[in-house]
């Protein structure tokens, strides 16, 4: 339920009351103005503006509890101007009640400036007597009161309404972020495990080997990963140069277990590509999947291609390694590509794509996203 449904709070009463009382004060000034006005222009006696101010503004008195009622009627009961028809009906009571006081009323002033105010039967009198043009004014400007009090309610329901939507669309996209953020951290905590766990795979294959020198060189190659990556791991982006640069360290601690068969290329990292932005992590995961496909197949050296390109606001990232019919020795947990592809769609949504295929006998991923981050 909107709040243009509920009663009003309060405060908001006492605040239309003395609303209405201003505009109507002001309206009575402006006619007031009139009256002088022809006053001196006529010659005569000028009566003083104070006193015209009151004579109309006693005059419309009644209009102004109108308003008010009228008011406070509707803002109770949106309802009654849900429609045509039950605005229609509304305005055929509002008028057959108040235009009859209307006339009362000014028959009651009329009797008093006079002096003859002795009951309510000459006050009757006074306003039967009215001609039908005064009958017809009065009409007009229950009318007119109604239409105006009838308007401004319609514009307070529909700034509520208006408000009650922006409210539950910024709710929609506040709880759609969290469930987002909730997803980003849900995938950072399957991420680093499993790169945790490739990582000791890495390390234990150097203590196995008994070279006491290599593997501790190894655990200090880890240590700086995993810094990294804990301090990573809590940004949405990183800079492709930190990135790069722990792509450098990853290899070196594989380099390490694989020796020179280990044979990778990267081109293409120019300041352009090195200035943008990428999401944490996203590079190793492709690296240890070609690795996995890669060295792990055969007992040749590697032939493993990373490129980098960019181009307006675009960033290419183009990784492949040869294809082999034979199965992985070390199959791992499949996670690198379905976790780089989650991770580029929640941070650029249909803005990135990361794409997989054969070609000219090479097993290929192609990524291409914003060169630079999303602003927050």
């Amino acid at each position: 339920m909107t709040t243009a449904q509920n009663p009003p709070r309060p405060t908001s009463l006492p605040k239309a009351f003395l609303t209405i009382v201003l505009i109507w004060t002001v309206l009575c000034a402006i006619g007031a103005i009139g009256n002088h006005s022809d006053d001196l222009q006529r010659g005569g006696v000028s009566r003083p503006y104070a006193h015209l101010f009151w004579l109309w503004w006693r005059e419309h008195l009644l209009l102004m509890s109108m308003s008010f009622a009228c008011y406070a009627l509707f803002t109770a009961r949106p309802a009654a101007l849900g429609s045509v028809p039950r605005m229609l009906v509304a305005y055929l009571l509002v008028a057959a009640v108040f235009t009859p006081l209307e006339l009362l009323n000014a028959g009651m002033l009329k009797l008093h400036d006079e002096g003859t105010l002795s009951g309510l039967a000459p006050v009757v009198d006074a306003a039967l007597a009215r001609s039908g043009f005064w009958q017809f004014m009065a009409l007009v400007w229950v009318t007119f009161t109604f239409v105006a009090v009838v308007a401004a309610c319609s514009w307070r329901a529909g700034r509520r309404r208006e408000q009650a939507w922006v409210r539950s669309q910024s709710d929609n996209l506040a709880l759609r972020l969290e469930l987002e953020q909730q997803r980003l951290l849900a995938l950072r905590g399957q991420l680093e495990p499993h790169f945790l766990f490739n990582a000791l795979n890495a390390i234990s294959a150097l203590v196995r080997s008994d070279d006491k020198r290599v593997a501790l060189d190894g655990i200090n190659h880890l240590s700086a990963l995993l810094r990294y990556a804990l301090e990573a791991s809590a940004r949405d982006h990183v800079g492709v140069r930190e990135e790069r640069q722990f792509l450098d360290d990853y290899l070196a601690l594989q380099r390490l277990r694989y020796g020179a068969r280990m044979q990778v290329s990267v081109e293409g990292d120019s300041e352009a590509v090195l200035a943008g932005d990428m999401p944490p992590l996203l590079l190793q995961p492709l690296i240890e999947n070609a690795l996995r496909h890669d060295l792990d197949c055969h007992d040749r050296p590697s032939d493993i291609r990373v490129a980098f390109a960019a181009s307006a606001d675009r960033l290419t990232i183009h990784v492949s390694n040869p294809a082999s019919a034979a199965r992985s020795a070390n199959p791992g947990l499949g996670l690198g590509l379905h976790h780089a592809r989650a991770r580029l769609q929640l941070a650029y949504g249909d803005s990135a794509s990361l794409q997989t295929g054969l070609e000219d006998g090479r097993f290929v991923v192609d990524i291409h996203m914003p060169l630079h981050a999303p602003d927050q």
